[in-house]
């Protein structure tokens, strides 16, 4: 996969469940569609949770994977 530069970036490291999806689907709500977020988190079960909530919101997650520190990295593009 080419490197996706995405239009703005959310930390959420150190937030647990379900506060990582809260702020992921307020951000998303205030971008354009066609761009793309960056969301950094450190809770285990954030790769699932983002999975689901993609799912559901049919959103595109591009990325979602550990990084080193315990870090999950997701890039998620705004469909509607």
């Amino acid at each position: 996969m080419a490197e996706v530069k995405p239009d703005q970036t959310l930390d959420c490291a150190g937030l647990l469940c379900p506060m990582p999806v809260v702020k992921t689907r307020k951000v998303i709500k205030e971008m354009q569609v066609g761009q793309i977020l960056e969301m950094i988190a450190t809770d285990p079960g954030s790769i699932p949770d983002m999975e689901a909530w993609a799912k559901q919101t049919q959103h595109e997650l591009l990325l979602a994977q550990k990084e080193d520190g315990g870090k999950f990295r997701f890039l998620i593009k705004k469909t509607h």
